[in-house]
């Protein structure tokens, strides 16, 4: 397992990535696992605090939903990242693929 300061500063950075494309709407939108939302709030909160961009909004709601979710299209009307407890499927990059969301960037942690 990666020590938490490292796993902390990989999502900062994956979050500082995607900053760009919220830059829309303000925030960071994430969803997905439930069991991954209490550490990806902290990790929010950690990237509100240290950077110059608003804490993200992070929300629950299961793995397959957020996976779900980011594979809807992109655009501000859309999440930018979906935290999943499970590994994406094929499934899921085939629906990302037909909504235009090409660049999917899977990070394990832990």
């Amino acid at each position: 397992m990666l020590p938490t300061k490292t796993t902390a500063a990989l999502l900062a950075g994956a979050f500082a990535l995607t900053a760009g494309v919220a830059e829309a709407r303000d925030q960071i939108q994430i969803a997905g696992s439930s069991t991954v939302l209490p550490y990806a709030s902290i990790v929010a909160e950690a990237f509100g605090e240290n950077f110059d961009f608003p804490t993200p909004v992070v929300e629950s709601g299961g793995s397959g939903a957020g996976r779900k979710k980011l594979c809807e299209g992109v655009g501000e009307n859309t999440i930018d990242i979906a935290n999943s407890s499970s590994r994406i499927k094929q499934s899921d990059i085939d629906l990302c693929a037909s909504n235009g969301v090409a660049e999917i960037q899977e990070v394990r942690i832990g």
